[in-house]
């Protein structure tokens, strides 16, 4: 079957990917979804199921609680997964930007338990970093990557204005002041972007402005332990895998302000790892549409439901 003869990779959203109910089909359907969700619930000291299913989506869209939602749902997924031996082990894993937790939980290089304590903090610390209203964020459609980096450049005009997200090819995210990325939105339509708009986030992630919140992390990623990934994890910031639990967490201090190298990652997996098949384990199918224009000629599917599953087996038993 397709799915046997393709090499396979599994990646994880980030933030963005959130909606009220994510998770809730997989926890109805397995038992091993529904004790992660509950795992999460006594690890956090509150119920964070509840808000992942019933919402408000008011309070599932703050930080603090997104990454943490994000991460257990895309656990309770990938662990619903394993026992129906569905699948061969992947080759590489991979998370964009808070995803990459769940890649290494799920490459058994991070406990789940420590993960969600540092992304509940992690949350905290990058919305410490800049106070509200004093950054921004706005993403790009139709300029390459240099003329979006020169874009930025110019925008800064002594504040901060630095590529964040390199997403697909032609989809790329600046972040910095407010100022300067208001300057870079009104720029990029005079040079020809098809799209360039602001983003609905609360900081300027992924920028040099999130350095006290790289800082606040270091610290808290060092009382943790990390293991050997057990499958590759192609970390965002070098766009190549970590092999040691300590490559592990020096990637995740580095990526609080540096740039989501996605493009990148995803082509390596497909040209160094032979990759044919992504399988985005998590909410939603953004990076399974990001994925599609990145390496063209590769399954990508996303398994965010029960019934999306089925749906990917059929197709893989008539191929």
């Amino acid at each position: 079957m397709e799915r046997m003869e393709r090499k396979t990779a599994f990646v994880f959203p980030g933030q963005g990917s959130q909606k009220v109910g994510m998770g809730r089909a997989w926890a109805d359907a397995s038992e091993e979804a529904r004790k992660t969700f509950e795992e999460a619930d006594e690890v956090l000291g509150f119920p964070l199921s509840r808000l992942c299913w019933e919402g408000p989506e008011e309070e599932l869209g703050l930080t603090t609680n997104t990454q943490p939602a994000l991460l257990a749902t895309s656990i309770a997924i990938y662990r619903a997964l394993l026992p129906q031996g569905l699948f061969v082990e992947p080759v590489a894993m991979a998370g964009h930007s808070l995803g990459e937790y769940s890649a290494l939980v799920a490459a058994d290089a991070l406990d789940f338990a420590d993960a969600l304590r540092l992304v509940r903090r992690r949350g905290e610390l990058m919305q410490e970093a800049v106070p509200v209203g004093v950054g921004a964020m706005a993403a790009f459609i139709g300029l390459d990557d240099q003329a979006v980096t020169a874009l930025a450049e110019d925008a800064s005009q002594g504040e901060i204005c630095a590529v964040a997200n390199y997403n697909s090819p032609g989809q790329t995210v600046v972040a910095g002041h407010k100022a300067a990325v208001d300057r870079a939105v009104a720029m990029a339509r005079e040079r020809g972007a098809r799209k360039a708009t602001l983003l609905a986030v609360s900081a300027p992630f992924h920028s040099p402005l999130m350095r006290p919140a790289r800082e606040g992390m270091a610290a808290e990623l060092a009382k943790v332990t990390f293991r050997a990934p057990r499958v590759p994890v192609v970390a965002n910031v070098d766009a190549a895998p970590v092999n040691t639990g300590d490559d592990a967490r020096d990637a995740l201090v580095r990526q609080i302000d540096g740039p989501v190298r996605w493009v990148e990652s995803v082509t390596w997996m497909a040209q160094n790892d032979g990759v044919g098949t992504f399988l985005e384990i998590g909410p939603g199918n953004v990076l399974t549409g990001l994925n599609r224009r990145i390496v063209t000629g590769t399954v990508c599917a996303s398994l965010s439901d029960p019934e999306q599953l089925a749906r990917f087996l059929a197709r893989a038993e008539e191929s």
